[in-house]
């Protein structure tokens, strides 16, 4: 799907909730003198500007970030991230997932970044050739198959499609359960909306009749940003969950239910 631009979405709440899970994944994976490989299927174009046209149309930020700064620790490896952001782009800046994992990771880790969008693709590359990030202009779900087991073969996998390509929700589960055999040792962290239609349903009941391993599945509810849209809630389905991540999903729960 060739639509889908995330600046109206970005800093909303399920993308704190997303974040959040990920800067503390890679926060774990980065304490062991190891390298890793993270590797993301539909990346974005990894740094947004939330006073933007199109960020201000939606105003999804202002229910997200804005609203849930203040409440999270300022010592959480996210809000750390942020903060490091800003004070090289300025203080409307937001790091898409890809700027997170950079701004998280050593010299001697690898980032694979697959985003189609023509013009995303772009943005992404400018914005990650600092980072030394390899980029492919090419299918999310075909160029993690093609790529792992990556090397080094620690690291960890962020499955995060925008659905609005329906088949999504049919194809992931034997996407994941294929991933996961061809490498084990790695975090396969997916991303997905809870709608009032509750798509997500029988996509997580397949995904747990897997039998996969340490897996972390957690939820978030809040209301609909704006009249009339249909995201009420925030959903990670973590294979390979990290020792101690539960309790900062426990820690997020509490967030967004003050």
């Amino acid at each position: 799907m060739l639509s889908y631009q995330h600046i109206y979405h970005a800093g909303n709440p399920a993308d704190v909730h997303k974040h959040a899970l990920l800067c503390a994944i890679l926060s774990y994976m980065t304490r062991k003198d190891k390298p890793l490989s993270y590797l993301e299927s539909h990346a974005g174009r990894a740094l947004y500007d939330l006073s933007s046209a199109e960020a201000l149309k939606t105003g999804e930020a202002a229910a997200g970030i804005a609203a849930l700064t203040g409440k999270i620790s300022p010592d959480h490896p996210y809000i750390k991230a942020l903060e490091e952001l800003r004070e090289q782009h300025g203080d409307t800046a937001y790091a898409g997932s890809p700027m997170l994992a950079a701004l998280s990771l050593r010299p001697t880790d690898k980032l694979h970044l697959a985003e189609l969008h023509p013009q995303e693709y772009q943005a992404l590359r400018d914005a990650m050739r600092p980072h030394n990030a390899k980029c492919y202009k090419q299918d999310g779900f075909e160029m993690i198959q093609a790529v792992c087991p990556p090397e080094p073969r620690r690291g960890l996998l962020l499955i995060d499609p925008s659905y609005e390509v329906k088949s999504d929700y049919d194809l992931i589960p034997s996407q994941v359960a294929k991933l996961h055999r061809k490498w084990n040792v790695g975090v396969i962290a997916l991303w997905y909306p809870i709608l009032t239609s509750g798509a997500h349903s029988i996509m997580i009941q397949a995904l747990k009749s897997q039998n996969l391993p340490d897996v972390l599945h957690h939820e978030v509810a809040f209301p609909p940003v704006r009249d009339g849209h249909r995201m009420i809630g925030s959903g990670m389905f973590i294979v390979n969950a990290p020792y101690g991540l539960a309790d900062e999903a426990e820690t997020l729960s509490q967030l967004f239910e003050s």
